[in-house]
């Protein structure tokens, strides 16, 4: 499950799963779904690897969604699904989606950056809670 919230000239995420894997594969779809209004539409029709070194939950979290938003805006290719494999080094995900396409896609909001304002990545009871600003 993931949402989004305001927080002034920016906007949160969050996200809550039930293991870490999860975790962040729900922090990739909020991202996204802040990038492009019709989220829904978007289709896994290609595949890339990704991977992200990094010990510390916080720093992993931030430099995962870093690097989505470096593929979105290098590749402009908007992602939709995420099997992403965290360990005690960082994380590996395959992830799938499709190029940004005007006639198809609305964007919403323009990310330029994630920020270590607020970040947080932590157990919440039983699962994992992740809260992320994004600079608009």
């Amino acid at each position: 499950m993931y949402e989004t919230f305001e927080h002034t000239a920016d906007i949160g995420l969050r996200a809550r799963a039930d293991d870490l894997d999860a975790l962040f594969a729900e922090a990739a779809k909020a991202f996204f779904s802040v990038i492009v209004e019709n989220y829904a539409d978007v289709l896994a029709t290609e595949e890339f690897s990704v991977s992200v070194e990094g010990d510390q939950l916080d720093d992993l979290m931030y430099d995962w969604l870093a690097e989505l938003l470096y593929r979105f805006d290098t590749e402009h290719v908007l992602l939709c699904q995420f099997d992403v494999t965290t360990g005690n080094a960082g994380l590996t995900a395959t992830v799938r989606g499709e190029p940004f396409d005007p006639d198809r896609h609305r964007l919403d909001m323009e990310v330029k950056a994630i920020t270590y304002h607020g970040l947080k990545v932590e157990r919440d009871g039983e699962g994992w809670l992740a809260e992320v600003i994004v600079d608009l």
